[in-house]
């Protein structure tokens, strides 16, 4: 904190520091920047006209709030970057342990204080960080953990039970004059969302029964999965109806945006051995990206407990991380990865994936496979008309194979896709499309034999080629 600030009671006022509510802090923080054109979430994408506007609303409202989507789709990110609404510092009465505001104290120890010293009585200066707190709401949290409790050990030392002093305070009360958010709300129990409906409306606590009251200054703020999403909990409904604004929470709504947003957060930025960092062929991105998309509307996921970005992102780490192992086995300078990487997303997808009643057990591997299958049918699709490779499959109608396997040398790939007519010639017109930053020459064998693979993957799909995998080994024939 800076050195110049005031250290007592009596320098903050003649400073001209006045008396404000946190939501009427995060109101004019808000305010300073919507008229400055900034962004309130700069690194969350795809929300800018549909949940933002809802949460400045509620903002300006001065509401708390409650953040209700699926999983995977950043609420409790967002939730945490509501600090940066409050001010760089706070000031208190030093040694509060409920952050008492130096004009205002609530705490018998701050009254006591500032009654006994007066303007002289010492203030300390809080950080924003310092002044978000977080509780996951889980089945043995207590009204204690949450709001406070009798300190025996006081209450031992000669204190009496209906004093303040022989209160232990929970979160709630120290997070006073800040943002206190609960994730999972309907997993909190029902008789302690009760114990919540005080706080939220009238502002004030009570401990074990006895009246004391602490007028407390809060924004609360929650988040959840849709009620109907497992039978563990719901809110109960005079607790809903104290909170002031509900923000519903959406998935991606285009493929690029869903791209956009696995490019932020998926660790991509590596380089192993003599391996440079990866180029990731825009049309592996889209494939990774539409198998989360077809998820979200297979007939074999459940849609009510959703699919997580966290499985685009984790999908897309495992294909890059695959072609980066290919890389370094058979020393090759480029990490590009082919479709043939796809297969180790089923590993990454595995338990972000919730099947329906109706599928059988131990069928999640099978599931997702046709997914990806599906996926790279219709990226193929969106870019190329199968018809335009009729050549290529003729080759095959004249009883002619290929084989490759995910830890073939590009080189080796590219060679047996010039056996082919036409089909190295396609390949590398792909590769200069959608792979343009790879100039050097191991760069374009690797992008080459990626789209020669997408070729044939695409045409498989697409029931002009047969199929066949033993041992590693993938065979493409007619």
């Amino acid at each position: 904190m800076a050195t110049d600030r005031p250290r007592t009671v009596g320098e903050l006022r003649q400073s001209g520091y006045r008396v404000e509510s946190v939501k009427d802090e995060m109101r004019r923080n808000l305010v300073r920047k919507l008229q400055s054109g900034e962004s309130l979430f700069p690194d969350i994408l795809g929300y800018e006209e549909t949940v933002v506007p809802q949460i400045q609303n509620a903002i300006l409202s001065r509401h708390d709030m409650l953040f209700l989507g699926l999983r995977g789709q950043a609420k409790t990110r967002m939730l945490r970057q509501l600090v940066h609404l409050l001010d760089d510092a706070m000031p208190i009465i030093a040694g509060s342990e409920i952050n008492d505001h130096p004009y205002h104290p609530v705490s018998s120890f701050a009254r006591e204080l500032v009654a006994a010293q007066g303007d002289s009585a010492p203030i300390a200066w809080v950080g924003r960080d310092q002044r978000y707190h977080e509780k996951l709401a889980t089945p043995d949290v207590t009204i204690a953990d949450l709001i406070g409790e009798i300190d025996m050990i006081k209450h031992a030392e000669g204190r009496y039970l209906s004093s303040e002093t022989t209160m232990h305070y929970g979160l709630i009360p120290r997070t006073n004059r800040g943002i206190f958010c609960i994730n999972e709300l309907p997993d909190l129990a029902p008789k302690i969302q009760v114990g919540l409906f005080n706080v939220l409306e009238e502002r004030d606590i009570q401990i074990r029964g006895y009246p004391v009251r602490l007028e407390l200054d809060l924004c609360l703020v929650f988040s959840a999965n849709p009620e109907d999403y497992t039978n563990r909990g719901r809110i109960v409904t005079p607790l809903k109806d104290r909170i002031g604004s509900v923000v519903r929470t959406h998935y991606p709504t285009t493929r690029e945006i869903g791209i956009a947003i696995s490019d932020q957060n998926a660790w991509l930025d590596r380089a192993s051995g003599d391996a440079s960092k990866p180029s990731i062929p825009l049309y592996v991105k889209e494939v990774v990206e539409e198998v989360a998309r077809l998820a979200r509307s297979s007939p074999h996921v459940n849609q009510q407990s959703g699919v997580s970005v966290r499985m685009s992102i984790a999908n897309l780490e495992n294909v890059v991380s695959n072609a980066e192992r290919r890389a370094l086995c058979n020393k090759e300078t480029s990490i590009v990865p082919r479709v043939a990487d796809l297969a180790y997303a089923v590993a990454s997808s595995r338990g972000k994936l919730e099947l329906t009643m109706t599928e059988e057990e131990g069928h999640e591997d099978k599931v997702i496979q046709r997914i990806i299958d599906e996926a790279v049918k219709n990226i193929f699709g969106l870019h190329f008309d199968v018809r335009e490779f009729r050549p290529i499959v003729d080759f095959f109608e004249a009883g002619q194979t290929i084989e490759t396997t995910d830890m073939l040398p590009s080189k080796t790939l590219l060679e047996r896709a010039g056996k082919v007519p036409g089909l190295r010639k396609r390949a590398e017109e792909i590769a200069a499309k959608f792979s343009p930053d790879l100039t050097d020459a191991d760069g374009r064998t690797a992008a080459a034999a990626s789209a020669a693979e997408f070729i044939l993957e695409g045409l498989h799909v697409h029931n002009k080629l047969n199929k066949s995998a033993k041992g590693g080994a993938t065979a493409y024939r007619r």
